[in-house]
């Protein structure tokens, strides 16, 4: 391996590393098949679904090529005027234009007088081609010359697909530009130097591009969907990953400069301590991702797929391409803070990392004590906590579907737009629709169309669609039919709201499965890198902590500040992924650092030591992926905003607390035994590799 990192960080090598690099990367993204994800998240049930196998069902009916849009008319709480009447007629006829059944667009006025509806057939394939445009036709041919006062909106599928994909349109450029500039503008701050941050950002950004390129064309042949969702939340992994590595390289880099004038040498030495963090941190990262490739969700498959793939690229660059890269430019991309081999020096730092960490090295039980009772209080923000988001408590800002859904629930029967189907055998029929409406919580059954053996009724509930109310009427559905013998028993429950439900409870699932996945793969790797059974138990139950403090101040702020009742369905295990795996990168940067120092000045010493050398540029990373991951917010998604908040508190307090003083306190507490089996056999050999490293020192000495 050190043949490896002296052919990358020589100086006319390095030069043949970059040529090279850029040349493959021109080839990749010239010769890879380009596909473009979907506007929208599918749902991805399996086949166990009951929701998944009535669509499958369906897909085999006449009316397979048919869906439908719905229009609503409203004057807010004022009553609808004879002439909005007038106008709201006209207006339905004309959408009859635009309908596969022009009659059936005929408007449905409220009992309370506040609002119409006007239920538009279109087909299925000439939506699917073009939603925006459907949508834009649709709301034009609603509001053209209506009454003063009087305002149309459209809803139902049609609605609400058209709002998600306007939520991500344009999202990876939206994303990727703030996400340059939050990076860019930290680089600076961090290096203070107006031109070494442009390496690490040229570097890390072109492994988000191949990372993309590369999950795009490998999607398709491992039957894996994407959407913006996912491939929003890989660039700011890239980065946010990326530029942790870049920093920690660099900082070790720079150290190494101010021992050494060969700058060849200091990045040899650099990479060499540095690349086994790296590498160790990163796949951390992406054995945890590859973890959901067991999820029931083919979306949870796609996000791992995608972002493990990405984290790979991102380790591959941090450690060949960026080696190079810093070694070519030479010691003047420091300017004007160019580092000089007289500045080295023999003692420790006495900065204020190193006095914090005498200070917590006094008093390990009370910080200790003190960082546990800050993660109850934040954690007492759970009490009361829910997942699962209704359809219209989804996006943000009130998009016109969101508006148009609350005036159905307001003024008709809050499940009109949201139609649950139900499948039976045919001769079935009649009992399955006496079933449905003596279940409580549906509001009407009717009897559609049959094909291949199986009739349809169409059931329309009483309560919000995607709500408790409305997945306690499914679930009560299906358990009735599953409770009869014979061909009723066989009748299943599918529609949006069943969709919803089934999703909820998968999702549930695969977090009970790959949670348990991630601690064994954190454990065990921590376990080779530090050679110790004891450190990875405390540093896991410190990533634990990180993770429900995060998740209580989250929900704290969702649900006080934010007004958001509850947490979308993915959002708890994505958050657990992102914080495990990145809380535990910190962790690994600081105590192989302190392992290192160990050797030579004691665990207790050496832990001051870890923490005076990479306090500053593990705070610095801490804060750049919190920002980066904040970035998510920029688009009005609730599932993305809440992944952000949550792993940009997480991570702060992680950078801030955990890994700053409850670490080194319980390293402080325990001394060798944190180090147990291997602190003997250490201790043992203390004075050999002393002496070891001292020839090797003198040796080096004489080479140069």
């Amino acid at each position: 391996m050190t043949a490896i990192w002296r052919f990358i960080s020589g100086r006319r090598t390095a030069w043949i590393v970059l040529v090279g690099t850029i040349v493959a990367v021109g080839l990749l993204f010239s010769l890879l098949p380009k596909s473009a994800g979907n506007d929208f998240p599918s749902t991805g049930l399996p086949t166990s679904s009951q929701a998944a196998q009535v669509d499958a069902a369906l897909a085999k009916f006449p009316s397979a090529e048919q869906t439908a849009a719905i229009l609503v008319w409203s004057r807010g709480d004022a009553k609808l005027t004879t002439a909005d009447r007038t106008a709201i007629t006209e207006r339905a006829t004309a959408l009859g234009e635009l309908s596969t059944a022009s009659r059936a667009t005929a408007p449905k006025f409220s009992d309370d007088g506040t609002a119409a509806l006007s239920v538009v057939p279109l087909g299925t394939k000439a939506v699917d081609k073009n939603v925006a445009g459907t949508a834009d036709s649709l709301r034009a041919a609603a509001a053209k010359n209506l009454p003063s006062g009087l305002h149309s909106y459209l809803t139902g599928g049609v609605g609400f697909q058209a709002d998600i994909s306007n939520a991500f349109a344009g999202a990876d450029f939206k994303l990727l530009l703030v996400t340059v500039i939050v990076v860019a503008v930290l680089l600076i701050i961090t290096y203070r130097s107006p031109v070494l941050w442009i390496v690490p950002l040229v570097v890390v950004g072109t492994a988000d591009g191949l990372a993309g390129a590369v999950v795009s064309a490998l999607a398709k042949p491992f039957g894996i969907t994407l959407d913006a969702s996912v491939s929003g939340i890989l660039s700011v992994l890239v980065f946010g990953a990326g530029t942790n590595y870049a920093l920690l390289l660099v900082a070790r880099y720079r150290e190494e400069l101010q021992k050494v004038e060969d700058r060849s040498l200091a990045m040899l030495t650099a990479v060499k301590s540095a690349g086994p963090a790296i590498a160790a941190s990163g796949g951390t990262v992406a054995l945890s991702l590859i973890t959901l490739l067991f999820a029931q969700l083919a979306g949870n498959r796609a996000l791992g797929f995608a972002c493990a793939i990405g984290v790979v690229v991102a380790i591959l660059f941090a450690l060949i391409v960026l080696p190079a890269a810093l070694v070519v430019c030479g010691r003047g991309l420091f300017w004007p803070f160019v580092p000089r081999v007289h500045e080295a020096s023999a003692v420790a730092k006495d900065g204020f990392w190193a006095r914090l960490g005498r200070g917590v090295s006094r008093r390990p039980v009370l910080i200790t004590v003190l960082s546990v009772a800050s993660v109850g209080v934040l954690t007492l923000g759970l009490s009361g906590f829910s997942v699962g988001l209704s359809q219209t408590e989804q996006l943000l800002g009130n998009p016109e579907s969101v508006v148009a859904q609350k005036i159905v629930d307001r003024s008709f029967s809050a499940g009109l737009t949201s139609q649950t189907t139900v499948l039976t055998p045919k001769d079935a029929a009649a009992d399955a629709t006496t079933i449905a409406q003596s279940t409580r919580g549906v509001d009407s059954v009717t009897q559609g169309e049959s094909a291949n053996g199986l009739a349809q009724l169409t059931v329309s509930l009483t309560d919000a669609p995607g709500s408790d109310a409305a997945f306690t009427t499914i679930t009560t559905l299906r358990s009735a039919y599953a409770d009869k013998s014979g061909a009723v028993g066989t009748t299943i429950v599918g529609g949006r709201d069943a969709t919803a439900l089934d999703t909820r409870t998968l999702s549930q699932h695969d977090q009970d499965l790959i949670i348990p996945i991630i601690l064994a793969i954190v454990f065990a790797i921590l376990a080779i890198l530090l050679r110790s059974l004891i450190a990875p138990v405390l540093l896991i139950a410190s990533v634990l902590a990180t993770f429900f403090a995060s998740l209580g101040a989250g929900n704290w702020i969702f649900t006080h500040l934010l007004g958001f009742p509850a947490f979308n369905t993915n959002v708890i295990l994505f958050a657990f992924l992102f914080l495990v795996a990145l809380g535990v990168d910190y962790n690994i940067f600081l105590t192989t650092r302190a392992r290192e120092e160990r050797r030579l000045h004691g665990t207790s010493e050496g832990m001051i030591r870890a923490l005076s050398s990479t306090g500053a540029v593990i705070t610095s990373a801490g804060i750049l992926l919190a920002a980066v991951f904040a970035v998510l917010g920029v688009l009005p998604v609730v599932a993305l905003t809440q992944i952000g908040v949550i792993v940009c508190i997480g991570v702060l307090f992680d950078t801030l607390v955990i890994r700053t003083v409850l670490v080194p306190a319980m390293v402080f507490i325990t001394k060798d035994f944190f180090w147990w089996p291997s602190h003997r056999l250490a201790h043992k050999h203390t004075i050999a590799r002393d002496s070891d490293s001292a020839s090797e020192s003198m040796v080096e000495a004489a080479r140069h």
